[in-house]
């Protein structure tokens, strides 16, 4: 039994990293194609705002990593993401040094509600996370008067989403991938990551070897906050606005690039840098969309990114489960 146990926990390792290659050699390929069939595809002003705009995305989906990695899921990111942007637009006039840190502790309070209604109240994560998810979208539109709220331009508040560091890479950019490395770094080189990772594979097995299950789960959740409270002051910063109506959708996005990196949605196993390639991989799909669309040869408007996107998660879906269930029917046979 324990011997099984252990190969299909084997198995499951060998998927992710097939996985995780996957979404690197697709991420290149339309890379190559891109650069190949557009001019202006490798630009700097292109790849800058490519990268720019895909920021906040990057950020709340390494969160949203953690969460699944636990078995859980977060549903409030993007909510929390224009809460939060609303927080740094009222804040702004007193500078970038209050208005980034309050739009991050925003985020922090909606992730340490989830933490506390998942971890104390016994809540599954689905409904706690969908009830912080209304009452953030309501707080954003109390907080805002039900309009955007413009942010300060006398203060150094945009200097965040519209300049960028030593005059090369945009702030958002670098701040993205800090948080990227740290979160790295939390997930392989710590306690606190194979925790995480453990608590996703077995709970009750975590909790019996005297793991600190609790701590995990309520770690995730406040980063995921604060990711997503991040991901809201790159938005007010970058627009000038904070928007309370924005964010819809941003958590099936993020979501979606967490299962394309190959993260499993029972928890247990996941990766960093599969995820930034599989919001990479997201947005790159309707940077070249924008593209076609300029050239004249295919006319799609918006909406079919939802369906893409949604095209394409299924799939991803379909395909783990169908390689997960010949996987448990080889070991058990």
């Amino acid at each position: 039994m324990l011997g099984d146990a252990f190969d299909l926990r084997t198995y499951t390792r060998q998927l992710g990293r097939s996985s995780t290659i996957t979404v690197w050699i697709a991420l290149l390929c339309l890379i190559l194609f891109g650069l190949l069939r557009y001019d202006n595809f490798g630009s700097t002003y292109n790849i800058g705002s490519f990268l720019n705009y895909n920021s906040m995305f990057i950020l709340i989906s390494v969160g949203m990593c953690f969460v699944i990695m636990t078995g859980g899921i977060d549903l409030s990111v993007g909510s929390v993401a224009a809460f939060a942007s609303v927080v740094a637009a009222l804040l702004s006039p007193h500078g970038l040094w209050v208005a980034l840190p309050g739009g991050i502790l925003a985020g922090m309070a909606f992730g340490a509600v989830n933490a506390f209604i998942i971890l104390v109240m016994r809540v599954p994560p689905f409904m706690a996370t969908l009830a912080t998810m209304l009452a953030a979208k309501g707080c954003a539109l109390v907080l805002s008067g039900k309009q955007t709220v413009s942010v300060s331009w006398e203060s150094n508040f945009t200097t965040l989403g519209m300049s960028s560091a030593f005059g090369i890479l945009p702030w958002t950019i670098l701040v993205t991938a800090i948080v990227v490395v740290a979160a790295w770094i939390v997930l392989e080189k710590t306690s606190l990551g194979r925790t995480v990772l453990a608590v996703g594979g077995s709970p009750d097995a975590a909790h019996l070897m005297g793991l600190k299950t609790g701590r995990a789960i309520a770690f995730v959740y406040l980063f995921s906050g604060a990711c997503a409270g991040l991901a809201g002051v790159f938005l007010a910063s970058g627009y000038g606005a904070g928007q309370p109506l924005e964010g819809v959708g941003w958590e099936l996005a993020a979501i979606a690039s967490v299962v394309v990196g190959g993260t499993l949605l029972t928890g247990g196993l996941g990766s960093i840098p599969a995820t930034v390639a599989g919001a990479l991989l997201f947005g790159l799909v309707f940077n070249i969309l924008n593209f076609e669309n300029g050239r004249g040869t295919i006319s799609l408007s918006a909406y079919w990114q939802s369906v893409i996107r949604g095209g394409l998660l299924l799939l991803v879906i379909l395909l783990q489960a169908r390689v997960q269930s010949l996987g448990v029917r080889s070991k058990t046979s």
